[in-house]
């Protein structure tokens, strides 16, 4: 099974432009993704490629366009580059054998800010020496640093992988669980997984497979069945399943069903555990008590889709809300990687169960969410508390 984009990790590749970031990411791939030239801004977007990296695992390369353009376009260039910063869990920061410029500084001082672990690459190291001096300069900001010709080392791939062990990140060494730290070997979860319109034909969607698989690699056992079927198969069991797991539209006939003494939760809302801070996203639908006449609410989604009809993000979240509050939001949808600027102007923010985005892309929109003093939320935390059995949904997991 292909490991999906959002549990992947996230490596960007930054700099000036024709430092050599593009020539890099092509040796490490092994393959020409980028194109290559010596004229400078070459690399006009963000381009990606997942791929398994051996011994790390898999990753997702980003390679950026020079954070030094300039012009009306070089400054659309540049914004979509800062934007990468939202999802990248390591920055490569490529410089040339000339001195660190102040552009240089300004982008390592941004990414020391965010928190993001920095691997130093000093590439053309074939046509020139780093000077003790810039040398210091560059480890103030990471002891990690490789001297390196992207064109011309043989070990190029090596060097990067050893250096990148280096400044892996705490939470990609963990271990990641989905369920697996609640139902245990030998223990058996129900997932209940209604097939809707947004379901692929013939296919689970994303985090049902994900906890189906996380279950199995720990010895614990999955029984998967629909709504329908739901009040037999718990009836069937000679020992009580540990914990009953759901499709979040289907929270309020799950939850009638599933006896008071088994544990019962939704898929939604054990991602919101797994790539993003669960008591915080909690705490941001108390929101929902406070809600006003034409107040925005923003309906975030980390994927874009065409919507379907009955659609849970535009249709269903929006009437649910309406109803447990008594009142007429105006909901606004925004998908996709980008953030939206001014989000100050909303009074809550809703967002999907980011299945398809990685850990640190969801921690910055909670924080972003933070700095601008605005609820977050996400589908399956709305969904439970609008038909009150919230605190029932998150008791596993707290």
């Amino acid at each position: 099974m292909k490991t999906t984009k959002g549990n992947r990790l996230h490596i960007g590749f930054f700099g000036r432009r024709n430092v050599g970031k593009s020539s890099l990411v092509n040796k490490i791939i092994g393959q020409d993704i980028s194109v290559v030239s010596d004229i400078a801004g070459t690399t006009t977007d963000v381009n990606q490629k997942s791929m398994e990296l051996l011994p790390i695992g898999p990753v997702t390369l980003m390679d950026t366009a020079g954070f030094d353009d300039s012009g009306e376009l070089g400054t659309l260039r540049v914004q979509k580059t800062k934007k990468v910063l939202d999802r990248t869990d390591i920055a490569v920061f490529v410089f040339d054998n000339l001195f660190l410029q102040e552009a240089d500084l300004e982008f390592l001082k941004e990414l020391e800010l965010k928190k993001i672990p920095i691997l130093l690459v000093f590439n053309k190291a074939d046509k020139g020496t780093l000077s003790e001096t810039e040398l210091k300069k560059a480890e103030t900001f990471s002891n990690n640093i490789i001297k390196i010709s992207a064109k011309n080392d043989n070990d190029v791939v090596e060097k990067f992988k050893d250096a990148l062990i280096k400044v892996l990140p705490n939470d990609f060494i963990a271990e990641q669980r989905i369920l697996s730290d609640i139902v245990t070997k030998g223990e058996t979860a129900v997932l209940v997984v209604p097939i809707d319109k947004e379901a692929p034909k013939g296919r689970l969607i994303l985090p049902q497979v994900n906890v189906i698989r996380d279950l199995l690699d720990y010895g614990a056992v999955s029984v998967v069945c629909g709504v329908n079927e739901l009040t037999g198969v718990i009836n069937n069991f000679k020992k009580t399943p540990k914990i009953v797991v759901t499709d979040s539209q289907a929270f309020k006939e799950v939850s009638k069903i599933v006896p008071d003494d088994i544990m019962l939760t939704s898929f939604s809302i054990l991602f919101a555990r797994l790539k993003g801070n669960l008591p915080a996203l909690v705490k941001g639908a108390e929101k929902l008590d406070k809600i006003n006449n034409g107040d925005k609410i923003l309906i975030l989604e980390s994927c874009s889709h065409h919507p379907v009809e009955d659609d849970i993000g535009r249709v269903k979240i929006p009437k649910l809300i309406e109803k447990y509050t008594g009142k007429k939001p105006v909901f606004e949808h925004y998908s996709g990687h980008d953030f939206p600027p001014n989000i100050d102007k909303y009074t809550l923010i809703v967002h999907c169960g980011a299945c398809m985005t990685n850990r640190r892309e969801m921690l910055s929109r909670i924080e972003n969410a933070a700095k601008n003093a605005v609820p977050i939320t996400n589908y399956g935390i709305v969904i439970a508390k609008c038909i009150g059995i919230l605190d029932r949904a998150i008791k596993p997991l707290l």
